[in-house]
C-alpha cells in the first residue's frame, strides 16, 4: 500500500512538472542554400559598419549576396521582428512594417569577365516597398518567389533609438588577472530620457566581443544606481578572454601572389590560393596589427567594380599544429558568417601533420582567426582563443553593446541604445 502511494504520488509529480522544450528558431546570418555565397550585411553604404541603425534617420542597412549560377532568380524577402535574445517577438508585421512584409529583389547585375559565373544581388532597408515602425532586432528572409517556405539565405540587423547614453572602458586589470589574458568592462548607463519604473529590472544589456556571436553575453540586472545612473562593474559577464588579432590576407590577384599569400595557380575550372602556413600564436609574443575584426571587404585589384567584376577563387587554410585532442578546431570571421559548420571546420592532415581547410571565396581583403571547441560542447557559446592564438591584454577589441528596455505590458524589446569601444 505504501509503496503503491509512493509511486502515486511520484507520478502525480512528474504530471505536474512543466516540460521544458526547446523552440528556439536559428535566426542567425547564415546562408542555407549552397548555391548562394559572400553575405554581406552594413550600414550606410561602408561595408566596415556593424548593420545598425537609427530609427527614423534616413540610414539604411544593405544586404549584398551572389548566387554562383548564370542565370537570375526571382526571390522576395520579408521581415521578422525579434527580441533581444533574437527569438521572434510577439508584434504583428502591421506593427512593426509600413506597407506590405515583402519586398521583391530587384536591384541585380552578372558577373563579368569571370572563370565563375555568377549574379550578384543588393537590398535597401528601408525603401520604398517597406518603411521599418520600431526599434529592435531584425531578421531578413530571402526566398524563391516560388517556394515562399524555403529560405534561401537570412540576415540580421538592428535599429536603435540612441535614446539612451552611456560611458564605457575597457581595462587590463580585471577580477581574475592583471595585465595577462583578460579584458573587464566597466558601463554606465544614463537612461534619463526614458520612463523607468524599475532601474533594476527594465533593461538588458547584450555584449560582443568583434561581433563573434559565441562571445555574446546577456546581463539584466546592474551592480548599482549611483546619481540616477545604473552601474555594470565587476561582474562575471563583463569579462572577456583577450584573444589576439586577427589574421589577415587578400587574394586580389589571380596572377600573382598578394599579401600572405603563398602561390595562385589555375586548376581547371578555378583558381587556386595558397595562404602561407599559419603557425600557433599562443606561445608566441604579442604583435600588435590593425586589422577589421573579423570582416572582409571584396576587392580586385584592377576593378572599377568588385562586386561583379571579382572572381571566385579556391581559398587553402593550412595550421601547422599537432592534432589537439578534445578540441574541433574552427575559423573564424565574416567569410564563414561566423558561424560553426562544416564550412569553418578544420580537418586534420595526418599525412601532413597539420590542419587544413578549402573554401570557395570572391576575392578581396579578409580577416580571420582560428578557434578551439571543446568536444560534446555546444559549439557557438565555449569557442576558446587560448590554444591556438592566446589570449594578450593588449588585444586590440572591439566591444558591441545594445541596451534594450521593456516595460510591464509590453510585447517587445525596444533598442534604446547601441555603443561600441575599443580596448585600450
Amino acid at each position: 500500500m505504501v509503496k503503491n502511494l509512493r509511486i502515486y504520488i511520484l507520478l502525480c509529480l512528474l504530471l505536474l512538472t512543466p516540460v521544458f522544450k526547446s523552440n528556439a528558431i536559428d535566426t542567425s546570418t547564415r546562408i542555407v542554400n549552397p548555391h548562394f555565397a559572400t553575405l554581406q550585411v552594413y550600414a550606410n553604404d561602408n561595408v566596415l559598419n556593424d548593420p545598425v541603425i537609427t530609427l527614423d534617420e534616413g540610414q539604411s542597412i544593405t544586404i549584398e549576396f551572389d548566387e554562383i549560377t548564370d542565370d537570375r532568380r526571382y526571390m522576395r524577402y520579408n521581415l521578422v521582428h525579434c527580441n533581444a535574445d533574437w527569438q521572434p517577438s510577439q508584434l504583428v508585421e502591421s506593427e512593426f512594417v509600413d506597407g506590405f512584409n515583402e519586398g521583391h529583389v530587384e536591384d541585380y547585375d552578372f558577373s563579368r569577365a569571370t572563370t565563375v559565373h555568377y549574379v550578384h544581388y543588393r537590398i535597401n532597408i528601408p525603401n520604398d516597398q517597406l518603411r521599418l515602425l520600431v526599434s529592435g532586432n531584425y531578421l531578413l528572409r530571402v526566398y524563391d518567389e516560388s517556394e515562399p517556405d524555403n529560405i534561401l539565405l537570412q540576415a540580421r540587423f538592428m535599429v536603435t533609438e540612441q535614446i539612451v547614453t552611456m560611458s564605457t572602458r575597457v581595462s587590463s586589470v580585471t577580477d581574475v588577472d592583471y595585465n595577462d589574458a583578460h579584458q573587464q568592462l566597466t558601463l554606465e548607463l544614463d537612461a534619463s530620457n526614458l520612463t523607468v519604473h524599475d532601474p533594476f529590472n527594465d533593461f538588458t544589456v547584450v555584449l560582443t566581443q568583434n561581433n563573434r556571436p559565441d562571445s555574446r553575453r546577456s546581463i539584466i540586472h546592474p551592480l548599482r544606481m549611483q546619481a540616477g545612473h545604473l552601474i555594470y562593474e565587476h561582474l562575471q559577464e563583463l569579462i572577456f578572454p583577450a584573444g589576439n588579432e586577427y589574421r589577415r590576407f587578400e587574394n586580389i590577384s589571380t596572377h600573382a601572389p598578394s599579401m600572405n599569400i603563398e602561390a595562385v595557380a589555375f586548376r581547371s575550372p578555378y583558381y587556386h590560393s595558397f595562404i602561407t602556413p599559419d603557425e600557433l600564436r599562443a606561445n608566441q609574443p604579442y604583435v600588435y596589427d590593425q586589422t577589421q575584426q573579423g570582416k572582409f571587404v571584396i576587392r580586385e585589384y584592377n576593378s572599377t567594380r568588385s562586386e561583379i567584376e571579382a572572381d571566385y577563387i579556391v581559398t587553402h587554410f593550412t595550421l601547422n599544429s599537432a592534432p589537439m585532442p578534445g578540441y574541433n578546431i574552427y575559423i573564424d570571421g565574416d567569410l564563414v558568417n561566423r558561424r560553426f559548420d562544416d564550412r569553418s571546420l578544420m580537418q586534420w592532415d595526418p599525412d601532413e601533420n597539420l590542419y587544413r581547410a578549402t573554401m570557395l571565396l570572391k576575392q578581396g581583403s579578409y580577416n580571420y582567426m582560428y578557434l578551439a571547441v571543446p568536444d560534446g560542447q555546444d559549439t557557438p557559446r565555449h569557442s576558446v582563443t587560448a590554444p591556438l592564438e592566446g589570449d594578450f591584454h593588449n588585444t586590440q577589441n572591439k566591444y558591441e553593446i545594445a541596451v534594450y528596455n521593456r516595460l510591464p505590458g509590453q510585447r517587445y524589446d525596444r533598442l534604446v541604445g547601441y555603443f561600441t569601444v575599443n580596448s585600450l
